[in-house]
């Protein structure tokens, strides 16, 4: 009887019990939620390639794109790129002195010098019955041809010009008399140029001229008044 008693008094003992924590237990920290990163990249949106096919191309091919007469885009040449030299304005001034030179001694060709209008000689009075009139080529031998009229009527025709003088004569009616010298041709080395003397029946010297290069079909004309 008396074991039972004290067993009974040792339950209710337990069955009241308590634990007390320790006073340096520290609180449980606090759980913090971290929001995700945020980013700044564009949003790419691939492109439709059903609604525009044509965004999707293969490379050229060098080969079938050369055309065969197509200007190469590559030149060999270099550029001016506005650089002037001044040696060239000097070298064309040069050029051109000897251009006129040449074309006035005959010896060379250029339609800008050409005289392609009829050349008027005046007037020439005298009492002389004809003219002894001397031609003659005063620049390069090239075969100048020339034909002499008086009044209409041809005193000499085809008569090629050379170094020394080549005479024939005109006679004159009373009045007006019209002579007129006619380039032929060009020369093979430019236009046609002459030289000529007129004298009196009794030898006077009357004038004296020359052209220069003449286109053909030129005419010198002169008006002779026999008084």
């Amino acid at each position: 009887m008396g074991f039972m008693t004290s067993s009974y008094a040792q339950f209710e003992s337990n069955k009241k019990f308590k634990a007390i924590p320790p006073s340096n237990t520290s609180p449980k920290p606090e759980k913090k939620t971290i929001p995700p990163p945020t980013t700044d990249f564009p949003v790419i949106i691939p492109p439709n390639v059903y609604k525009s096919p044509d965004i999707i191309k293969s490379p050229p091919n060098p080969v079938s794109s050369y055309q065969i007469g197509k200007p190469s885009e590559i030149s060999m040449i270099p550029k001016n790129n506005g650089f002037i030299n001044p040696g060239d304005e000097i070298r064309d001034k040069l050029n051109k002195d000897m251009d006129r030179t040449l074309i006035r001694e005959g010896l060379k060709e250029d339609s800008r010098y050409l005289v392609k209008i009829d050349v008027n000689f005046g007037n020439i009075k005298t009492k002389s019955e004809y003219f002894l009139i001397r031609c003659r080529d005063f620049g390069a031998i090239d075969g100048d041809l020339i034909k002499a009229t008086l009044n209409s009527d041809i005193i000499r025709g085809g008569l090629e010009l050379q170094n020394d003088y080549q005479e024939f004569r005109i006679y004159f009616k009373e009045g007006i008399n019209i002579f007129e010298l006619e380039a032929l041709n060009k020369g093979l080395l430019g236009g046609n140029t002459g030289e000529f003397q007129f004298y009196d029946a009794e030898g006077k010297f009357i004038r004296s001229d020359y052209w220069e290069n003449w286109d053909a079909g030129v005419k010198g004309k002169f008006v002779i008044i026999k008084e």
